[in-house]
């Protein structure tokens, strides 16, 4: 079956977002949301062996990002913004519902639509993402609030747009060895220096701050989370004691990974995902 992936553009929720495609065309939904700061090409080890499975797999470069649109604004990027992403992609690709897999921001944004649109998620996937509950009880400790140092200087104007490039390549550069080639930091290099790209970025966190993040918590669907434990940015904790806000979970760790777990358990974490969202 083949894993071809075709690149495309989808006009959606008033935004142009470029998508990475492959798959049978009646498959099973798959839309995967990369994190910051990455794009579709986070998901390059997950695509084919998804769509070999006989997927459908959309990886779209989340707006601001690489080749989508760039609307400018803060308000622009609202998670309900975001939100509305994601369902209006499902649409345009003649669907009701899609599994939706999320990493980093993808994961943030995949929560919220789960919890503000359940009606068009049949399975949930998470990919070392903080579901909106667990983070703000985390963030009254001191660990939580020490790893997050990076949000409130994102906040700042210009500086951090003329930092981007190399705070990319430091965060990357903390998954396992190997896990990121010169090719893939090419790639990323080229997707940083997009026009405008620096600052659509960093308003989904100047937006997170000024607009906040979904207000409700229960999560429907079922749902499976994937937890490098040796992340940098987010406390181990935040895997734990979910089962209030998302009664449907199954949590797998992986105790020697990074927050870049799908690069650095590839094998694993694919494993998991296609038993998963074959039901």
């Amino acid at each position: 079956m083949s894993a071809e992936i075709v690149h495309t553009e989808r006009r959606v929720n008033g935004v142009r977002l470029h998508c990475a495609e492959a798959g049978p065309q009646h498959g099973p939904l798959v839309v995967l949301l990369h994190g910051f700061p990455e794009f579709w090409h986070a998901w390059d080890r997950q695509i084919g062996p998804l769509a070999r499975a006989g997927f459908r797999v959309v990886a779209p470069d989340l707006r601001g990002y690489n080749l989508s649109e760039k609307p400018p604004g803060v308000e622009s990027y609202r998670i309900e913004t975001l939100v509305g992403d994601v369902a209006a992609l499902i649409r345009d690709l003649g669907r009701d519902r899609a599994h939706i897999v999320g990493h980093d921001w993808g994961g943030v944004i995949a929560w919220a639509v789960a919890i503000l649109r359940p009606d068009v998620v049949e399975r949930l996937a998470i990919l070392n993402a903080p579901h909106p509950g667990a983070f703000g009880r985390e963030l009254r400790r001191p660990e939580q609030k020490k790893r997050s140092w990076y949000v409130s200087f994102f906040q700042l104007p210009w500086l951090p747009e003329r930092l981007l490039v190399p705070f990319g390549r430091w965060a990357l550069g903390g998954a396992r060895a190997g896990s990121y080639n010169k090719e893939d930091m090419k790639l990323y290099h080229a997707a940083w220096t997009q026009p405008g790209a620096a600052t659509a970025m960093l308003n989904y966190y100047r937006a997170l701050i000024r607009f906040g993040n979904v207000k409700g918590r229960h999560v429907a669907a079922p749902t499976l989370l994937l937890w490098g434990e040796k992340d940098m940015a987010l406390v181990p904790e935040l895997a734990d004691d979910l089962g209030g806000w998302v009664p449907n979970l199954k949590t797998v760790k992986f105790p020697k990974a990074t927050h870049w777990v799908m690069r650095d358990e590839t094998l694993r974490v694919n494993q998991e995902l296609l038993a998963f969202l074959d039901g």
